[in-house]
């Protein structure tokens, strides 16, 4: 079960600002929820305390921006120690996300972006001097992102 109870109205201010957070206002939301302004800003306050929002931020093309490389370093870490290794994995230079995964040997999925091989070498040395072994790594063509169709009240592809 969920941490935190989300109903409709929830569900579809999360959806919103996943889709477009920079430029929708509470106002926008609200039409969309059927729900008052001050609800919309209240409820995404509660959503901020509660943790549901994690934060905003930018969603950077980082083959436009001049770094072209996005590598997938697939990683097997000590099981008691891969939680403990995320911030320091994302402080290493390049490094864009990490991911915990509890399948399987590789445990760690570590994303890094660079402009050259010459930048994503590094960081995989620096993932084997903190004694990780790099089990596979992918050179990733294109990454595209959409909102989690679940928190919209909108009509899916297979509903229309």
């Amino acid at each position: 079960m969920a941490d935190h109870e989300l109903d409709d109205i929830d569900r579809e201010i999360l959806y919103a600002l996943q889709e477009e957070a920079r430029n929708l206002s509470s106002s926008e939301i609200a039409d969309r929820t059927e729900a008052s302004s001050s609800t919309v800003r209240k409820r995404i306050q509660r959503l901020e305390s509660e943790g549901v929002i994690k934060g905003y931020s930018a969603d950077v093309d980082y083959q436009t921006s001049g770094y072209p490389l996005r590598m997938l370093l697939f990683c097997t870490a000590p099981i008691p120690e891969r939680g403990d290794l995320i911030d320091e994995i994302l402080a290493i230079p390049g490094v864009i996300s990490v991911q915990e995964l509890v399948t399987g040997e590789k445990n760690l999925l570590v994303t890094a972006v660079g402009e050259a091989d010459d930048d994503i070498t590094p960081v995989a040395q620096e993932l084997l001097e903190m004694g990780l072994t790099v089990a596979d790594e992918v050179l990733v063509r294109s990454h595209e992102r959409t909102p989690f169709d679940d928190f919209s009240s909108r009509p899916k592809a297979d509903d229309e």
